[in-house]
């Protein structure tokens, strides 16, 4: 008995230590990970903050869609560009899709474009409005968001907010 938890604890700490070994990438560690470990990854290779992944994402969008906030504090004033655009969108429309206030404010802040859409011409003020999110629409408004963008549908976030009969939102974006 003695032996097998020998066997045991011992198997543990094998695994245990190769999983300690195995280090995040770029984009696992924008998804989940801490500053102190991007700027390890940094530390390495310093453009590897602008590395796109093979859908498109950079870094900044992923942390941004998970909601992933101190990273995206951290990135947001380092990339070579903020509006990096795959066919899902930008760090900006993914967290205004998402509904995350708090990471919407930190790119507007550094200087993301809220006039960037997504391969169906979906700017970050139209995912807002679809998701009636006032807070958004409001501090995306403040930063220049174009009310009269029509998406692929032809549709902009007034026709949107119509479609819905929100008042709220119909007056905000009037």
């Amino acid at each position: 008995m003695k032996n097998y938890i020998y066997i045991l604890i011992t198997a543990l700490a094998l695994i245990s230590s190769t999983l300690v070994a195995q280090e995040k990438n770029v984009f696992d560690t924008a998804r989940f990970g801490t500053v102190p470990e991007m700027e390890q990854l940094m530390k390495a290779d310093a453009n590897s903050i602008n590395s796109v992944d093979e859908n498109g994402f950079t870094p900044l969008i992923l942390a941004a869609y998970r909601n992933n906030e101190s990273i995206v504090s951290f990135l947001a004033p380092k990339v070579n560009t903020i509006d990096h655009n795959c066919k899902s969108g930008t760090a900006l429309t993914a967290a205004s899709y998402k509904g995350l206030t708090s990471v919407v404010n930190i790119l507007l802040e550094n200087k993301a474009n809220p006039n960037v859409a997504d391969a169906n011409g979906t700017t970050a003020l139209i995912y807002a409005t679809l998701s009636k999110n006032v807070e958004i629409i409001s501090l995306l408004l403040k930063h220049g968001a174009n009310k009269e963008h029509k998406d692929s549908r032809g549709n902009s976030a007034l026709e949107y907010a119509l479609i819905s009969n929100n008042e709220k939102l119909i007056n905000l974006l009037k």
